[in-house]
C-alpha cells in the first residue's frame, strides 16, 4: 500500500497539497514557527487545532499576521492529530494552497440566534463565488468547527444542510481535553465561543467525505423516560434515575461510571435505518446523565459494542486508497475514540496508523456530517493528487 501523502518521484515539498505542521502549543512564538514551517504559499486558508494548554487568546490576534493575510480557522481540541499521529499539548497546522484550493468563510458568530434562510442565502452566495472563480474545478466541500459546548451542533446542522445542496459537509466540535470547561472557535483573529465558522471548499482535488465507527448494536435496548432535550440530559431511563439504570444494564455499580466507561458502552439510536451513537458525557452530581448531542423523551437507546478499533480502522482507511491513495486525510476524531484507545492500550497502534495513512486533525467533543450532528465516530475527507483518486 502506498503510503497517503507520498510525494511523487519528481516532486519537491512545496509540491504537498495539503502542507501540515506541528509545535508545542506552550512555546511563545508557536504561531510563528507554525507559518514558516508551512511555508510562504499563498494559502487560500489556514487551520489550526489548538491544545487548551495554549492561551488562545493571546495567539488569535496573531494568526493573520503570521500567516501573511491568509484566511484562518481554528478551534480548542480535545487532543491533536498531528502528522506523528496522536498528540497533547500541541497546536497543529494545516494550509489548503491557493493553487489547489478556493475556499469562502462564513461564520456563525451567535448560535443561540441561528437565522436558518439566511445561512442558506449565504451559503448559495459562496457556492456561486467559488464557481465564479474557479470554473474549471470540479470538486468540493464544506468543513465546519463549531462551539463543543454550546449544544447548538443539531440546530445548525439542520440549517446548514437546506443551503448545501449537493456538497458534503463535515466537521467537529471544538474540545477541552476532558475538563469541558470551555472550548473555542478561531476566526479572523479571534477566539470566539457560542460561535461556528464554515469553510465552503472547491478544488482541483479529487476528495471524499467519509464517516466511520466502530461499534455494533446489541439487542439491550432501553426507554429515556424523562429528559431536558434543551440541556441534553437525561434524567430517567425506563422510569428509573438515569446513572443507576445505565449501570443496572451494564452490571456496574453507579459509583464505577466513568468517561472510560461511556466510552466502551455507547448507546445508538436508529435513524433512516441507520444506527448513530448517542454518547454520554458524563454523570452529574446527581445521577443524571449528560450527552453530547440531541437526545430527548421517548428516544429508544440500543447498547453497543465496540469491534477491534484498530482492525477496523485498517480496514476502513484502507478502503480510502481505492483506486489510489489519498494526499492527506483531514479527520475530527471523537474523543471518546481515544479515551477508548488509550483504557485498551491501543493509543500506540492507532497512532501508527493515523500516521502511515497521512491523517491530520483532531479529538472533538463531536461530530458533524452533512445534516446530522453525531458521536463516537472520525469524520472527515480524503483529498487526492489531481488527476487522481475517486
Amino acid at each position: 500500500m502506498t503510503p497517503a501523502g507520498a510525494l511523487p518521484p519528481d516532486a519537491t515539498p512545496d509540491d504537498r497539497v495539503l502542507p501540515t505542521a506541528h509545535v508545542d502549543a506552550r512555546a511563545p512564538d508557536a504561531i510563528e514557527r507554525l507559518a514558516r514551517a508551512l511555508g510562504p504559499g499563498p494559502f487560500a486558508l489556514v487551520i489550526l487545532f489548538v491544545s487548551p494548554l495554549a492561551d488562545i487568546a493571546a495567539l488569535a490576534p496573531r494568526t493573520t499576521r503570521a500567516f501573511r493575510g491568509a484566511p484562518v480557522m481554528g478551534c480548542t481540541t480535545a487532543g491533536e492529530i498531528s502528522p506523528a499521529g496522536y498528540a497533547e499539548g500541541e497546536i497543529v497546522a494545516v494550509g489548503l494552497p491557493a493553487r489547489h484550493f478556493a475556499v469562502d468563510l462564513l461564520p456563525v458568530p451567535d448560535l443561540q440566534r441561528l437565522a436558518p434562510q439566511a445561512l442558506i442565502a449565504a451559503l448559495g452566495r459562496s457556492r456561486q463565488r467559488l464557481m465564479r472563480m474557479r470554473p474549471e474545478w470540479g470538486h468540493e466541500f464544506a468543513f465546519l468547527l463549531v462551539d463543543g459546548l454550546s449544544t447548538r451542533e443539531d440546530a445548525l446542522t439542520s440549517a446548514l444542510a437546506a443551503g448545501l445542496g449537493p456538497v458534503p459537509l463535515f466537521g467537529g466540535s471544538a474540545g477541552d481535553g476532558i475538563r469541558f470547561a470551555e472550548t473555542f472557535v478561531l476566526h479572523d483573529g479571534a477566539a470566539l465561543q457560542n460561535a461556528a465558522v464554515l469553510a465552503f471548499v472547491r478544488t482541483e482535488c479529487p476528495v471524499r467525505v467519509f464517516n466511520l465507527d466502530h461499534l455494533r448494536p446489541t439487542d439491550t435496548r432501553m426507554v429515556v423516560t424523562e429528559a431536558d432535550p434543551a440541556q441534553r440530559i437525561v434524567r430517567r431511563i425506563n422510569a428509573e434515575p438515569a446513572a443507576q439504570e445505565y449501570a443496572r444494564i451494564l452490571g456496574k455499580d453507579p459509583g464505577q461510571l466513568t468517561t472510560f466507561t461511556f466510552a466502551a458502552h455507547p448507546v445508538v439510536v436508529r435513524v433512516g435505518g441507520k444506527h448513530h451513537v448517542r454518547a454520554i458525557q458524563q454523570m452529574a452530581p446527581n445521577g443524571d446523565l449528560v450527552f453530547f448531542s440531541a437526545i430527548d423523551e421517548g428516544l429508544v437507546l440500543t447498547l453497543a459494542e465496540p469491534m477491534d478499533m484498530v482492525a477496523h480502522l485498517s480496514a476502513e482507511l484502507g478502503r480510502l486508497h481505492r483506486p489510489a491513495p489519498p494526499e492527506a486525510i483531514l479527520a475530527c476524531d471523537c474523543i471518546l475514540r481515544r479515551m477508548e484507545a488509550e483504557e485498551k492500550q491501543m493509543t500506540g497502534a492507532i497512532s501508527a496508523l493515523l500516521r502511515r495513512h497521512g491523517v491530520v486533525g483532531f479529538s472533538t467533543y463531536g461530530e458533524q456530517l452533512n445534516g446530522m450532528h453525531v458521536n463516537q465516530t472520525m469524520t472527515g475527507v480524503a483529498i487526492y493528487r489531481p488527476g487522481h483518486g475517486p
